[in-house]
C-alpha cells in the first residue's frame, strides 16, 4: 500500500463497483491461468483495501491442523499484528479459521474485551475496528481475509456479501477442483505459496535498501517483472536474492 499516493496523476478513479467487478475477474482469472499463489493473495489484499475503507489487510493461511502463517499483507504494522495473534493463538483472525465465519470487532473495547492478548497489537498499530473473512470452500477454511481499519465500526451488509465473494474465489483459485479433493496437494500448494512469501520479503528488503524505495514499491517493481516475463513472483524474487548472495561473497 503507498502510504503517500499522488493524486494528482495517474488513472482516472474508477467507482467501487468498477473495481469490485475487476478484483473478481482478475481472482476469477486464475482458475484457468498458471496460478501464482503470491501474486494472487497480495492482490486480494490490495483490492480490499479500497474496496473496504481500510488502512491495511492481510492474509493468514492454515498450513497444517496446529499452525498458522501470515501469507501477504499491505502493510508492517498489519503483518506485525497479525504475527502477535498467530503467537499468542487468539484474535479475530484466528477465531474466522477455527470457525469458519466472518469475525468483526467494531472499537477498541470490543477488541479489548473479546481479545485481550493481542489488544495492545491493535492499539500500537492504531487499528480501532478490524474483521476476518474465512478463506473458505465448502467445510474446507484454508484462510482468512483480514481488514483492519483506523476508524470504529462494523461493514456494512454489502461489505460483507462483496468480501466473502471475493474471498471465496480465492478460495477456489487457491485449491481447484482437483485439489481440493487431494489434501496432500493442497498442503503443498500453500506450503509453495507460505516459502514464497518468506523470499519476497526478503527480495523486498534488498530492493529497498539498493533503490531506497519503500517495501511496497519494491514488491510492485517484482511483480510487474513478474508479468512482463510471465514468471511466478517467488521465482523473481528467489533470483533478486541470489544475485544480492553473489554479490556479497567475496573473491577468494
Amino acid at each position: 500500500m503507498n502510504d503517500n499516493p499522488d493524486s494528482s496523476s495517474g488513472p482516472e478513479p474508477v467507482s467501487r463497483d468498477e473495481l469490485l467487478a475487476d478484483t473478481l475477474v482478475t481472482l476469477a482469472d486464475s482458475l484457468v491461468a498458471d496460478l501464482d499463489v503470491a501474486d494472487l493473495l497480495q492482490t486480494l489484499a490490495d483490492r480490499s483495501v479500497a474496496l473496504f475503507d481500510a488502512a491495511a489487510a492481510g492474509i493468514m493461511l492454515r498450513v497444517n491442523s496446529e499452525t498458522l502463517q501470515v501469507a501477504a499483507s499491505t502493510h508492517e504494522r498489519s503483518h506485525q499484528v497479525e504475527l502477535d495473534e498467530i503467537r499468542a493463538n487468539e484474535g479475530p483472525c484466528v477465531d474466522a479459521l477455527r470457525g469458519g465465519q466472518v469475525i468483526s470487532a467494531s472499537s477498541p473495547a470490543e477488541i479489548r474485551t473479546r481479545w485481550p492478548a493481542v489488544a495492545g497489537s491493535f492499539d500500537k498499530a492504531g487499528y480501532r475496528s478490524t474483521h476476518a473473512i474465512p478463506l473458505r470452500l465448502r467445510e474446507h477454511t484454508i484462510g482468512t481475509l483480514n481488514l483492519f481499519r483506523t476508524a470504529e465500526g462494523g461493514l456494512t451488509a454489502a461489505d460483507v456479501v462483496a468480501a466473502k465473494a471475493l474471498a471465496d474465489v480465492a478460495t477456489i483459485g487457491i485449491l481447484h477442483e482437483r485439489i481440493v479433493s487431494d489434501s496432500i496437494a493442497a498442503q503443498e500448494q500453500l506450503q509453495h505459496a507460505l516459502t514464497s512469501r518468506v523470499v519476497i520479503e526478503q527480495a523486498k528488503g534488498a530492493l529497498s535498501q539498493q533503490r531506497y524505495i519503500t517495501m511496497n514499491e519494491a514488491f510492485q517493481l517484482l511483480r510487474q517483472h513478474a508479468r512482463a516475463t510471465h514468471t511466478k513472483i517467488g521465482d523473481v524474487a528467489q533470483a533478486v536474492v541470489g544475485l544480492l548472495q553473489v554479490r556479497l561473497t567475496p573473491d577468494r
